[in-house]
């Protein structure tokens, strides 16, 4: 003795898979497009910092730059001074 589904039921599970594999292909582009958007965000907020990082770092340069020119200054002053008291 087989027992007969109510159609009512087979009908709501038909409708149920068929609604979730119509809803596939738009919860994988979802997830694709939010996946780029946090790629991209973290490549601008790595390309902000390393911009930020360089501006320091050629800042730093430029004042040891600075106070090279500077010393070198200084010790040639020096240097002549000394040559002046040896000799004088």
């Amino acid at each position: 003795m087989s027992k007969k589904v109510n159609e009512q039921i087979t009908d709501a599970i038909t409708q149920t898979n068929t609604q979730v594999l119509a809803s596939s292909p738009a919860n994988a582009m979802g997830n694709f497009y939010t996946s780029m958007s946090l790629a991209m965000s973290n490549l601008n907020h790595n390309a902000t910092s390393a911009q930020q990082q360089a501006g320091i770092t050629m800042q730093s340069a430029t004042v040891q730059g600075i106070n090279s020119l500077t010393a070198i200054g200084t010790a040639v002053l020096g240097r002549a001074a000394e040559d002046i008291v040896e000799k004088g």
